[in-house]
């Protein structure tokens, strides 16, 4: 039986890019949900570090912090398999890291694309791969979410065509995967949130008020707003929604 309070109850979940903005959100809310989480980081271990003594002091879940560059694609293999070991077992993968480059397309190098596609694209499939042989090794299927953005559906501002084109990519390799791996029992979605308030995107930043003005609401979302669907979507009741893409812009993209 499902425990309603903690839903994740006895499940593990690992969240790329989890030591600020929406990815910590969403390792502290998945932590509240009841799951032992893992989170990985590139930079900032102080900050990563203080993502895991909140989900411990606040929820009393277990917590681990693993420095991994999701452009690396051997440590972003080994973190999923050291979370799997720690945990013994891993049931929720969140491809929430990436990166932002913005700016003239004649200004965009092929180290910037190289760059952008390996974290933004390629991690999310081999993280999604080496995540897959644990999930089937529990046999009882799992989730794999990935974080998208508005801009994939609606690039309102010029000098987003890179980041766009590594963001629409994951419509594709959500598709495509929640295919083939839904006779498994995994699930596969893709959450495209709209601006949010982080210390990459502030909500007072110099160009937020226009930002914020594409929204039906008028405001930037707050990190929990992102985190509480992804929770949603790593929840056992939701087993029937898979191959999904799933604005959560304030109306940005409608």
């Amino acid at each position: 039986m499902i425990d309603r309070m903690n839903p994740l109850e006895g499940h593990a979940a690992l969240v790329t890019g989890g030591s600020r903005g929406i990815g910590a959100a969403i390792a502290l809310r998945l932590a509240e949900e009841g799951a032992d989480v893992a989170l990985t980081y590139r930079t900032g271990a102080d900050r990563a570090a203080e993502v895991v003594d909140r989900i411990k002091g606040t929820t009393g879940r277990r917590a681990l912090a693993l420095q991994a560059d999701n452009a690396d694609a051997a440590a972003l293999v080994g973190a999923v398999d050291e979370t799997a070991a720690t945990y013994g077992r891993l049931d929720v993968l969140v491809n929430n890291a990436a990166i932002f480059l913005a700016g003239p397309l004649e200004d965009v190098t092929l180290a910037d694309l190289d760059g952008t596609l390996a974290v933004n694209v390629r991690a999310a499939f081999v993280a999604s791969q080496a995540a897959v042989r644990h999930m089937d090794a529990g046999g009882t299927g799992g989730r794999i979410i990935s974080i998208g953005s508005n801009v994939a559906v609606r690039a309102a501002f010029p000098g987003l065509a890179l980041y766009a084109m590594s963001k629409t990519a994951l419509i594709g390799l959500t598709k495509g995967l929640a295919r083939e791996l839904g006779p498994r029992g995994i699930t596969v979605n893709l959450v495209h949130p709209g601006p949010t308030d982080t210390d990459a995107n502030p909500a007072d930043g110099p160009s937020a008020a226009a930002i914020a003005g594409l929204t039906a609401l008028g405001r930037y979302a707050a990190p929990a707003e992102i985190a509480a669907t992804v929770a949603h979507l790593a929840a056992p009741a939701t087993r029937y929604l898979t191959g999904a893409t799933l604005p959560v812009d304030g109306a940005f993209t409608a």
